[in-house]
């Protein structure tokens, strides 16, 4: 079991900045994948970034390439998703989600992770 707290969220004019940040409970933070998806309300979860436990291998969405970094500090059991270049279509609620994986791989659908957190908002204005 892992428990999983987002934060950083808040209103941010377009191209700004901002870092989430995701803090996971537990021991063995570094045998799970770790994902950043996002939704708008009444629409699906979509895929913004993944990176593996073992190597920090990072994997993104088209939409967000360029302009998201997703990392890990695994001794302190943290996620982070920074965030620059914001645009009003990056307006969604973010969270973060943990599957536990040994062999290296990440998950880029939301049912392929087991664990969520509550999710924190990001708006964007134009």
């Amino acid at each position: 079991q892992v428990q999983l707290v987002e934060s950083g969220g808040g209103l941010v004019q377009a191209g700004g900045s901002l870092r989430l940040s995701c803090a996971a409970s537990g021991r063995t933070f570094r045998n799970y994948a770790m994902g950043w998806f996002r939704q708008a309300l009444g629409k699906e979860r979509e895929f913004v970034a993944a990176i593996s436990g073992s190597d920090g291998s990072a994997y993104y969405a088209d939409s967000v390439k360029g302009r998201f970094t997703i990392s890990r500090d695994n001794a302190k059991n943290t996620l982070y998703l920074q965030m620059n270049g914001l645009k009003p279509e990056d307006t969604f609620v973010y969270y973060c989600a943990a599957t536990l994986t040994f062999n290296g791989l990440v998950g880029f659908r939301p049912s392929e992770y087991a664990y969520w957190g509550q999710g924190t908002q990001v708006t964007v204005s134009s």
